[in-house]
């Protein structure tokens, strides 16, 4: 029996490719310090023969005495609120939790995929982002442990790649959303649905005007799959194209959850990134891969969930 193992497999995108990998056939080792995690995300999978749970932070070297064929590399916390809290975590889970997963799947002769992020392009001076951007990041800003470490990673990477041989695959992940998102996470969509579930007054940072794309969990999942199955390196971009500003995700999340609340303004955050749109073509013609859920659609599964869950 040869096992997939899963990095931040409590996580929110992680706990959802745990669910894709079994129903899909295979044998699944999750890996997690339940940091940003939890076992509720995966509980429903403590049972399976084919499924283990391993309460760890690669951070310290791991010991794993059972073949593994691939290593999906998730692990990091990845919302603003998080990794300011817990900057030096979040830098060397990056760094030296990338460099023990490396380690792990050369020893196993895995091939080992690392889920970057569209953070290291910055505050971007292209739009929307293709892989070719090198990026324009604050090396000393309060997300430069984020985007720093990730910029990081895949260096290391590739430096493994170059030197070793060592099978990799490294993918950027654009804003992506979903049912199993913690309500106190941070980022924009979850506190939207909060605040609107509860009408409390909807925070908006700045005048609304920034950008973001938002991709469905399950699109991710699929994208993350075909690029592991692919014959290619990467980085390549996995994320949803259409754009929309920040204060119309706020109005049509008031209008899904036909919430009373009203607007408040408060100032940008330091580096807040003011564009975010991935150039996904890479990704359309070498894995033949597109999202597929429209952002409205996603929005009702994961206001449904919210709803069922958190209040």
């Amino acid at each position: 029996m040869s096992w997939v193992l899963i990095t931040g497999g409590a996580g929110f995108i992680g706990s959802h490719l745990c669910d894709y990998l079994i129903r899909t056939g295979h044998d699944v080792i999750c890996v997690d310090n339940l940091g940003s995690g939890t076992l509720g995300n995966i509980r429903h999978l403590m049972k399976l023969k084919n499924f283990h749970f391993i309460k760890h932070n690669i951070i310290e070297p791991i010991n794993i005495k059972e073949d593994i064929h691939q290593i999906y590399h998730l692990a990091s916390r990845a919302s603003p609120r998080d990794y300011q809290e817990f900057p030096v975590e979040t830098a060397l889970t990056n760094s030296v939790g990338t460099y023990n997963m490396l380690k792990l799947a050369m020893q196993k002769n895995a091939t080992i995929l690392f889920t970057s992020t569209s953070e290291a392009y910055g505050e971007p001076k292209t739009h929307p982002q293709a892989e070719t951007y090198w990026g324009n990041v604050n090396p000393i800003g309060v997300r430069s442990c984020y985007d720093e470490s990730k910029r990081f990673g895949e260096a290391l990477m590739m430096a493994f790649h170059r030197k070793y041989g060592t099978k990799i695959k490294i993918v950027r992940l654009f804003n992506t959303y979903g049912p199993r998102m913690r309500k106190n996470d941070g980022r924009v969509i979850p506190n939207f649905v909060t605040q609107c579930l509860t009408n409390k007054s909807i925070t908006i940072f700045g005048d609304g005007s920034q950008t973001r794309s938002f991709c469905y969990v399950s699109d991710i999942i699929d994208g993350l799959y075909k690029m592991m199955h692919s014959g290619w390196v990467g980085p390549k971009n996995l994320g949803n194209p259409k754009e929309i500003t920040v204060l119309e995700l706020a109005k049509m999340i008031r209008r899904l959850t036909k919430s009373k609340s009203k607007f408040i303004y408060k100032d940008l955050p330091q580096d807040d990134p003011t564009k975010r749109q991935p150039d996904i073509s890479k990704a359309r013609q070498m894995l033949d891969w597109q999202p597929k859920i429209e952002l409205e659609e996603g929005l009702k599964k994961t206001v449904e969930w919210f709803k069922k869950n958190n209040h």
